[in-house]
């Protein structure tokens, strides 16, 4: 399986950096490739300053070794060696009435000391986070979501949209990182579904990341905007960082498996602020965002 999802993900990083190259021409993609002394590496694009996307990165890896001890623990193993691949993305426009996405797709092995697999499975999903509220667009991205899952399970929407506002939730503030979208994890064989199953829904989902995004991107990254809109916009992306390095599985992973630091923060904006005890003025649309991040909403019905 990891002999079918690892160029899977090699050609899709190729077409979703096109697509976003496609879109901003006074800036290009810088690739970064990279080896984990453990064992394996990947390849880092990063997009800086361009005039659409402020900060953005595609990035695919794979790697392998020994668990570490904790995540040993974590997953109930012991003497565990693992290998994962998957790619992550995320894009932080510049124009606050655009809304950050983030995607991530990945595959998971545990083995014994010997090679052989003792666990396999998939994960991922698909997320928005925005700064203003526009719902004709957080709806076209939940129906692109919804319309994938119906394809594979009835059940899978409701489940994973679900486990995404749960799971993309800043328990410290007591509010959503966003809009939402699909979050899965542990996509194991079962009596139900096959691995192939499994990997056929995952590389689908990917595959509808650009029809659920680039709309709403290209709708929105000229809308004009005000110094105050994208200090709103600053403000907000501090809670992007806050959840990312106190709450984010995948930064966690990344970091207890000795992995490389700047491909690993490589999803942090580039400015941000932290304002004190910052309270939008009531009823405004900063306000109303709020509003939306502490009750996830049902955005098909």
């Amino acid at each position: 399986m990891k002999n079918q999802f690892y160029p899977f993900i090699q050609e899709l990083q190729n077409t979703i950096t096109t697509a976003f190259e496609s879109l901003d021409t006074k800036v290009r993609f810088e690739e970064d490739v990279w080896k984990r002394p453990e064992g394996g590496g990947g390849h880092t694009r990063v997009i800086e300053q361009g005039d659409v996307i402020e900060k953005g990165g595609i990035n695919i890896s794979a790697v392998h070794g020994t668990l570490p001890e904790s995540m040993q623990v974590q997953f109930n193993v012991t003497n565990a060696d693992f290998y994962a691949c998957g790619l992550s993305l995320v894009i932080h426009p510049k124009n606050p009435m655009a809304p950050t996405v983030h995607a991530n797709w990945r595959f998971f092995e545990l083995y014994t000391p010997k090679g052989e697999v003792v666990d396999q499975w998939f994960g991922g999903g698909l997320d928005l986070t925005p700064y203003y509220i526009f719902e004709e667009d957080i709806r076209h991205f939940h129906q692109v979501c919804k319309k994938v899952c119906d394809d594979h399970h009835p059940e899978y929407y409701a489940r994973f949209k679900k486990q995404c506002d749960t799971y993309f939730y800043n328990s410290h503030r007591k509010e959503a990182r966003g809009v939402g979208g699909l979050f899965f994890d542990y996509l194991r064989e079962n009596k139900e579904f096959t691995l192939q199953s499994r990997y056929d829904f995952v590389t689908h989902v990917a595959n509808s990341f650009l029809t659920a995004y680039l709309p709403i991107l290209l709708r929105t990254k000229d809308l004009p905007f005000t110094s105050k809109q994208r200090e709103w916009q600053e403000i907000r992306r501090g809670r992007y960082v806050e959840f990312n390095l106190v709450h984010d599985k995948g930064t966690l992973f990344g970091l207890k498996t000795n992995g490389r630091i700047e491909s690993i923060l490589m999803s942090l904006p580039p400015k941000v602020q932290w304002r004190y005890n910052h309270q939008p003025i009531e009823k405004s649309e900063e306000a109303r965002l709020l509003t939306v991040l502490k009750n996830p909403k049902d955005w098909i019905h």
